[in-house]
């Protein structure tokens, strides 16, 4: 399984350094073949030490350069930072990053190595609309992506369940991972939606979860650790 943190902009560099002291501390408990990712805020980056991965949450598509309020290759390359998060809803969603945009930053750094932990899912009235409609706007979402590259990861993240307290049905869960499996074949297929600690095992279970990305059930380590050791 994968356990990926999601902290958005939460947390500050002291308290992710007390986090990961926290989260260190549970890890020697965990199955040899979990792993484990976290994405602090930028400004918590850092060269942390321990079993599991540090990434980034959003970078631009550039070795550095004039692009005021980003981070670039430059500033992960200072921190050995090889991971990152691209197409979150919310990036979609609030900062308005289009298809375009998105299959950008992906090429650029599909081309630099990284591990990409790309994300999908739906609104609420897509998903309403049933389930072919679920289907087609989610595989727009892979256009201009390359889905035969070695280290991507694929988030599924229903829209209407992030933040909200309210994780899809099992059903609901099980019916898009098997369809979305169907075409990214053996590529990892990871749930997010207010997945926790009270769900973890349920989640889990499900045949084509690979593994969670987690929002604010991840903030704590203890939340965390519980959620990797259940």
């Amino acid at each position: 399984m994968i356990y990926a943190a999601n902290f958005k902009a939460n947390h500050t560099r002291k308290s992710t350094e007390n986090y990961i002291e926290a989260l260190n501390a549970k890890l020697g408990a965990k199955k040899a073949e979990d792993k484990v990712y976290i994405f602090p805020p930028s400004s918590a980056l850092d060269s942390y030490e321990g079993d599991f991965t540090v990434g980034a949450q959003n970078a631009y598509p550039t070795q550095n350069g004039a692009y005021t309020g980003e981070i670039a290759l430059e500033q992960l390359d200072e921190f050995d930072i090889k991971t990152i998060l691209i197409g979150h809803s919310e990036r979609r969603e609030l900062l308005n990053e289009n298809q375009e945009n998105i299959v950008e930053k992906f090429s650029f750094f599909q081309e630099q190595d990284f591990e990409i932990i790309y994300c999908i899912g739906e609104p609420l009235n897509i998903r309403e609309k049933g389930f072919e409609s679920v289907m087609q706007y989610l595989l727009a979402q892979f256009e201009g992506i390359d889905i035969t590259y070695a280290k991507l990861t694929i988030a599924y993240e229903p829209i209407w369940a992030i933040g909200t307290g309210r994780s899809a049905t099992v059903e609901e869960i099980s019916t898009t991972h098997r369809a979305l499996k169907n075409v990214i074949k053996d590529i990892p297929l990871l749930y997010g939606g207010s997945a926790k600690p009270a769900n973890i095992k349920e989640i889990a279970s499900i045949a084509g979860v690979d593994g969670v990305l987690v929002g604010s059930a991840s903030l704590d380590a203890e939340n965390f650790s519980t959620m990797i050791l259940s």
